[in-house]
């Protein structure tokens, strides 16, 4: 019964001190994708651009806790939030040169003299 109880105390006590790894690698990604989204043009008036930015910060407190796991998932859900305000900001400037291009050939067709 003696050795039986040492074994689950280790066991728990094993438990408790493995956890999650400090989240290094996941933060400097995501700091990665908030620089890369800034650099395409998504800028502050973008919701998922603060978010994005409140997240990093939130994962960075909580790794400064200690909370790793939790600093993970917060980085995790702060680098998505980045690369949708990437994306967002790429859709943008490619529809603005779609409309440019189709304004420019409705111009071009009516110098012709062709029916837009």
């Amino acid at each position: 019964m003696t050795q039986r109880m040492c074994a689950v105390l280790a066991l728990l006590l094993l438990a408790g001190c493995a956890s999650d790894p400090v989240p290094e690698a996941q933060l400097q990604v995501t700091e990665a994708a908030l620089v890369q989204a800034r650099a395409v043009g998504a800028g502050a008036e973008q919701a998922e651009l603060g978010q994005a930015e409140a997240g990093l910060e939130a994962a960075r407190q909580a790794a400064g806790r200690e909370e790793n796991r939790q600093a993970r998932m917060l980085a995790e859900r702060a680098e998505l939030d980045a690369r949708l305000a990437e994306a967002q900001a790429l859709t943008a400037k490619n529809r603005a040169q779609i409309a440019e291009l189709r304004s420019e050939l409705r111009r071009l067709r009516t110098q012709l003299g062709e029916q837009p």
